[in-house]
């Protein structure tokens, strides 16, 4: 019998070379390239012909399974699809497992079967986690093993499971793949595997995943692409918020949010974040102003906060939490360039409060307005809201669902909104809720001379 070739497959982006490098030339990582023996592959079958179809015709909606957590049910798109597989990482300590088991509990108390593996803690672990969480008396199914053969054959057996939980997919061994635990082609198979049986069986799958230094998923990124769902779990251990957000989501809208405050007795639902996330504002300091942003189909309130501090000599400091930082840069050079503000020997500081990560454009002039309001001394309006991208020619350019945007804002009691002005090619006119004044600007030099004067 022929000895199995060896190659060498970088654990970062699953890239094969034929030699051995430091560096990997495809995703450009250092040391991650390891030596593994490739597998024998059986003689093909001949292939069977497939039936095609017409686009015309329609199909029900998949049924789903609520996992008791209203907002978690959000992120996924309305529950848990039966069949489906859904990828959830997060930074360690996050609160993954917490989670699950409150889900996993709240889906096993309504009746259903749930079995969760985990390959990282004890049982007795997972059972001390349960009952500070008052969860002991949930009837799901608990074990743990990482060994991938023990784990099918059980599945197997299962003719009722409604949902299967491995924590983690990167702890999973398969004895037929001759590598380590947590590498590129361990983390392939065992997932192939555990994504095959789910489709055959018929139960919702969730694998928990580690992630790299940089927030993003370890292991190869074939990965996600073999899930129907990748929900990150956002947040900083200092702060008691956490987002979870979907990036992918096949059965429902990606971008989504659910919002939970971690407590002593777990996670608990926010079901309005934007009062949560204005909780401890003071509306009369200079260099605040609240973001009506947009997270997938939730509208949410936010509090951006920028700080400038004297810096006569050297490299002026850029330091951001929650944005972008390149789009910051921008910002800062079409605020000196366009509307004459001189920040070029000031450190600018930048915090989005609570703890949300905001991505989207639309919160270009609410941090234009902190920063405003900041190197004039001055506190915007307490009652007023701001969104609206911004050019580099400084003008302010429309965004998408501004009427969602200015409900919730009326909602919170807040009484003003400054926002893109509309132009003349047609847009319907957009109605303002009751008690909100619209203040429409087109050049960002109006808003800064509104802080000015």
């Amino acid at each position: 019998m022929a000895r199995p070739a060896a190659r060498y497959v970088c654990q970062a982006c699953g890239a094969v070379t034929p030699k051995w490098a430091g560096r990997c030339e495809t995703c450009g990582a250092w040391n991650t390239i390891a030596e593994e023996v490739a597998e024998a592959r059986p003689k093909a079958a001949p292939g069977r012909r497939l039936p095609f179809v017409g686009l015309s015709g329609e199909a029900p909606p998949p049924p789903r399974a609520a996992t008791g957590i209203a907002e978690l049910d959000r992120v996924l798109g309305g529950g848990l699809v039966p069949g489906s597989a859904v990828l959830l990482g997060g930074d360690p300590g996050i609160g993954k497992s917490t989670l699950l088991l409150q889900a996993a509990a709240a889906l096993a108390r309504a009746g259903r079967r749930v079995l969760y593996v985990s390959g990282e803690e004890a049982v007795e672990q997972v059972r001390m986690r349960a009952r500070r969480l008052d969860l002991a008396d949930a009837p799901l199914g608990l074990a743990a093993a990482i060994n991938l053969r023990d784990i099918a054959a059980s599945l197997e057996a299962e003719a009722d499971a409604a949902l299967v939980v491995i924590d983690s997919i990167q702890t999973m061994w398969l004895d037929s793949v001759e590598s380590a635990p947590g590498s590129v082609t361990q983390v392939r198979a065992a997932a192939f595997e555990l994504i095959r049986l789910a489709k055959q069986r018929g139960f919702a799958l969730v694998l928990v995943g580690h992630v790299t230094k940089d927030g993003t998923i370890a292991g190869p990124r074939v990965l996600e692409h073999m899930v129907d769902a990748v929900l990150h779990f956002e947040g900083d251990r200092g702060h008691q918020f956490r987002i979870l957000r979907g990036v992918k989501n096949r059965f429902g809208a990606t971008d989504e949010i659910g919002v939970f405050e971690m407590t002593e007795q777990g996670l608990a639902e926010v079901a309005n974040p934007s009062a949560l996330f204005l909780a401890e504002r003071r509306g009369n300091v200079a260099g605040s102003a609240v973001f009506a942003g947009l997270e997938g189909t939730r509208p949410v309130l936010v509090e951006v906060q920028a700080l400038l501090a004297a810096n006569p000599g050297g490299a002026p400091r850029r330091s951001v939490i929650g944005w972008e930082s390149g789009r910051l840069a921008m910002l800062l050079a079409v605020l000196e360039t366009r509307c004459g503000l001189r920040l070029n020997a000031s450190d600018v500081y930048l915090n989005i409060a609570g703890g949300l990560r905001i991505g989207e454009p639309a919160a270009d002039l609410a941090v234009a307005a902190a920063i405003a309001s900041a190197a004039a001394d001055r506190p915007t309006d307490p009652g007023r809201v701001y969104f609206g991208e911004v050019g580099l020619s400084g003008e302010i350019r429309q965004v998408a669902q501004a009427e969602a945007r200015l409900k919730e804002a009326q909602k919170l009691g807040f009484t003003a909104a400054c926002l893109p002005r509309r132009v003349a090619r047609g847009n319907r006119p957009l109605a303002a809720p009751e008690g909100l004044a619209l203040h429409e600007i087109g050049h960002l030099a109006d808003l800064v001379a509104s802080l000015r004067a």
